[in-house]
């Protein structure tokens, strides 16, 4: 899906073009966002920035999609695009413009907020597989890449069972969060074929080979995906790993 197999992942208000381009010599793929496309995503998005939260609410969220991927049309990274919503008309549109750009439409069912959960987006979604599988179709049929992003340890939710129900409405990746339960990302990779991103404290050789030697194809880095030592750190043990586990130095650096 992307090279290097490293990731930055969506901050939400602070995930831009600008943002992707300064990673860019880092990562394979940037997911942008996330971005709340219709009325009630919009609403919940306007209650989390009044409790001072950060979010993007532009006037039109296509168009604003739209004009973020053409910023980086020229980057040396494939965009990626994570969006929340209860409804289907304005995601047919965002993976129509991720479709015509080859960027990635990552479908945000992991958002803990109540304020979006409420709106039927975030973790919401993987209480309700169908509403999550037909938010997947929709997207697939419009010929974006899906990714769907997701959180583990939710008590009431079998991530592997997730894996599967996507995989089957067409989508191509799962984002995994691992939280604080590395293991279900062996899980994950075993229950269906997708390629598995995985998430969460990503920050050095061992938690690269960690999250790889369980079935990952690739790794994201999240809150320190602007400070380039991280970066750094983590592309040269991904970029070792799939080259036979060569060594790297105390600053990751590839001998």
């Amino acid at each position: 899906m992307f090279e290097p197999r490293v990731a930055l992942a969506s901050l939400s208000g602070r995930s831009d073009a600008a943002w992707a381009r300064a990673g860019e010599s880092f990562a394979g793929a940037a997911f942008l966002g996330g971005i709340a496309l219709d009325d009630p995503t919009r609403e919940a998005a306007r209650r989390l920035v009044a409790r001072d939260r950060e979010e993007f609410l532009p006037d039109d969220p296509v168009a604003f999609v739209a004009d973020q991927l053409d910023d980086l049309a020229d980057a040396d990274l494939r965009p990626g695009v994570n969006v929340r919503t209860s409804s289907l008309g304005p995601l047919r549109a965002v993976a129509r413009a991720c479709a015509d750009r080859g960027a990635v439409l990552e479908l945000n069912a992991h958002c803990r907020q109540d304020e979006m959960c409420a709106a039927g987006a975030g973790e919401a979604l993987l209480r309700d597989p169908d509403r999550l599988a037909e938010q997947v179709r929709a997207a697939a049929a419009e010929g974006a890449a899906v990714s769907v992003k997701v959180r583990a340890e939710l008590p009431d939710v079998a991530l592997p069972a997730v894996a599967r129900t996507i995989a089957d409405a067409g989508a191509d990746a799962v984002h995994v969060d691992a939280m604080d339960s590395e293991g279900v990302v062996a899980e994950v990779a075993d229950a269906a074929d997708l390629f598995v991103i995985a998430n969460n404290g990503v920050r050095d050789e061992a938690t690269v080979r960690e999250y790889l030697a369980c079935g990952a194809d690739a790794v994201s880095v999240g809150r320190p995906s602007d400070d380039p030592r991280v970066l750094r750190r983590v592309r040269a043990a991904t970029a070792s790993w799939f080259a036979d586990e060569r060594p790297v130095d105390r600053e990751g650096v590839a001998p």
